[in-house]
């Protein structure tokens, strides 16, 4: 009922630079896995979405490189899946199923980025001081607890855009110094492909060194170096390379545990009355939109084999 006055009100705060982020509401999320999740009031949401629609992203796109799959135009988690399949492909024709797979993982990504080394980051692509102003307020309006000058709250979705340029040190050491073109990355989930696994020791080391050194982050545990043929996990997925050449994507153990209680919930709130017909149409047509880009046939039969809808006598 008030939107043009609160707009206008807005309008006002950002041009006198007198706008400044409310103070964020917390809960806590469960899948896919226990998070604490930190969102902004709704006018500051609204800003959020003008300034990573309109100023962020195009600026973000044009200075990072093609295989940086999370959150830009024409990228998301099928590109990234295609593009790593393709890349399997293309290994195989050079060197056969021998070879092996780099997977690197930032330790608490969002929680540790360091604040002071993300602003230097901005500073050198955008432009516009009062931008700039306005993308330092929403960084310095979280610190993780106990951490001061560190950390992205999980609920703004300007962190997504922060989080997307906060590695590109790391892909352009990858992409331009080693010169692995076998390499693609979804947020903080980075997968290398080689033929030679020395190679993949060395970037390791000159990887965590940058890591380390330069964006004051850790990799943790979950890096490691492992044979091609005993597959790649990447984005919820576990991907193989066949004698013949083929890729086949699987979903990951966790993943189908995950789908499948989410589909038992979709049962019980439908026999609840807190879903009708179209709403069940439209969550099983959300997840077949995912499922095919995969080799699901089988789960996707059982799934629908066994849905029985009830309502309850109540």
């Amino acid at each position: 009922m008030r939107l043009a006055e609160n707009l206008t009100g807005l309008q006002g705060q950002l041009r006198d630079g007198t706008y400044r982020m409310q103070k964020y509401y917390d809960f806590t999320i469960l899948e896919p896995k226990k998070r604490l999740v930190h969102a902004a009031q709704y006018r500051d949401r609204v800003v959020l979405h003008c300034v990573c629609d309109e100023v962020l992203a195009p600026i973000v796109q044009r200075h990072v490189i093609y295989d940086n799959a999370a959150c830009l135009t024409g990228r998301g988690t099928h590109y990234a899946m295609d593009r790593l399949s393709g890349f399997m492909r293309r290994h195989y024709r050079q060197y056969g199923i021998q070879g092996y797979c780099l997977k690197l993982d930032i330790a608490s990504f969002f929680a540790s980025i360091d604040h002071r080394v993300l602003k230097d980051r901005l500073k050198r692509i955008v432009r516009d001081r009062d931008v700039l102003e306005l993308l330092y307020r929403v960084i310095n309006s979280h610190h993780t607890e106990g951490s001061q000058g560190r950390g992205l709250p999980l609920g703004n979705q300007t962190s997504q855009m922060f989080a997307v340029l906060y590695l590109d040190r790391v892909d352009r050491l990858i992409k331009e110094k080693l010169r692995c073109g076998a390499y693609i990355r979804y947020m903080d989930d980075l997968i290398l492909l080689h033929h030679d696994r020395s190679f993949l020791v060395e970037a390791l080391a000159q990887i965590r060194a940058v890591v380390e050194d330069e964006l004051n982050l850790e990799l943790n545990r979950k890096t490691q170096i492992t044979p091609l043929r005993r597959g790649v996990d990447f984005i919820g997925w576990r991907f193989f390379l066949t004698d013949t050449g083929k890729v086949i994507r699987k979903l990951k153990t966790k993943t189908k545990v995950r789908f499948l209680r989410r589909f038992k919930n979709m049962q019980e709130k439908y026999r609840r009355g807190e879903m009708d017909i179209p709403d069940v149409k439209r969550s099983l047509a959300g997840y077949r939109g995912h499922l095919i880009h995969g080799h699901t046939y089988r789960l996707r039969s059982k799934v629908m084999k066994e849905l029985v809808l009830k309502r309850s006598a109540k």
